[in-house]
């Protein structure tokens, strides 16, 4: 269950192509061996109404949360935050260089006991 969600702020869309920012992250969380390819998920939304920091008109915002299952070494959770990190910076040097942006990413561990899924593209691409 390697979900990540993006929620970002509308004037992002003027310097960067999201499609490419998600599949950029995609790509990483594929590499991984951490990660199964049939649970990953990456979903990416702008904000309706957002105020960032000071309200300055230029001011943007990129914020990941990515939600795994429990069960996975903290150190390991790091090295691929850090390999996803890099990744969307990389994606994301257009505004990052500017002094009106913010990116951030959190990794949340879920409890098994707490979530239900019902997923036949698991089966699907363990036949493979």
């Amino acid at each position: 269950m390697p979900h990540l969600h993006i929620e970002y702020s509308p004037g992002v869309e003027r310097h960067v192509d999201m499609a490419a920012v998600c599949r950029a992250a995609w790509a990483v969380m594929k590499e991984s061996d951490l990660f199964p390819l049939a649970g990953i998920r990456v979903r990416a939304f702008a904000a309706d109404h957002c105020i960032v920091a000071d309200d300055h008109p230029d001011n943007d915002f990129v914020a990941m949360t990515l939600s795994v299952g429990a069960g996975r070494e903290t150190a390991a959770l790091e090295a691929a935050g850090e390999r996803l990190f890099a990744a969307v910076r990389d994606a994301l040097a257009v505004p990052l260089a500017t002094p009106h942006f913010a990116l951030s990413l959190e990794i949340r561990e879920i409890d098994a006991a707490l979530s239900w899924k019902d997923t036949p593209i698991h089966t699907r691409l363990s036949q493979h």
